[in-house]
């Protein structure tokens, strides 16, 4: 550990140790928010052999994202998602509702971004069928 990192501690074994009894579940409960944030940081690495971070992990909690999310993570309007829905590999269907994978999402939108770019083509260019032209 930093010698600041192990000042922090010091500093939190010292708040604990003086805080008043009814403080402490409000104390503890902050901290277990800051245990849980740096753990879901954690588990979204991927580190490589050499102990360097390389990315977000493949097994990385998914999450369903609304309609109106997935369209402003993408860039395009409400209506366009929902009318391409069983074309895009990102679809989610639970019943009758839609909703989209957030990691499926990503891949897709990062293979869409490659492929323009070998390929030299504007991202934002959409065909009638719905798919960017290559």
């Amino acid at each position: 550990m930093t010698p600041i990192e192990i000042e922090v501690f010091e500093a939190l074994r010292r708040t604990l140790a003086e805080a008043a009894p009814d403080a402490l579940p409000a104390l503890l409960g902050r901290l277990e928010e800051e245990r849980l944030r740096g753990e879901n940081r954690l588990t979204a690495l991927v580190v490589n052999g050499n102990g360097r971070t390389i990315g977000p992990a493949l097994d990385a909690p998914d999450e369903n994202l609304s309609v109106q999310e997935a369209a402003r993570r993408l860039g395009i309007s409400k209506r366009w998602l929902y009318r391409n829905s069983d074309r895009l590999p990102f679809t989610v269907r639970i019943g009758r509702r839609v909703v989209f994978s957030a990691r499926r999402l990503e891949r897709w939108s990062r293979s869409r971004c490659s492929q323009r770019a070998l390929s030299g083509t504007d991202v934002n260019r959409m065909t009638s069928s719905g798919l960017a032209t290559p």
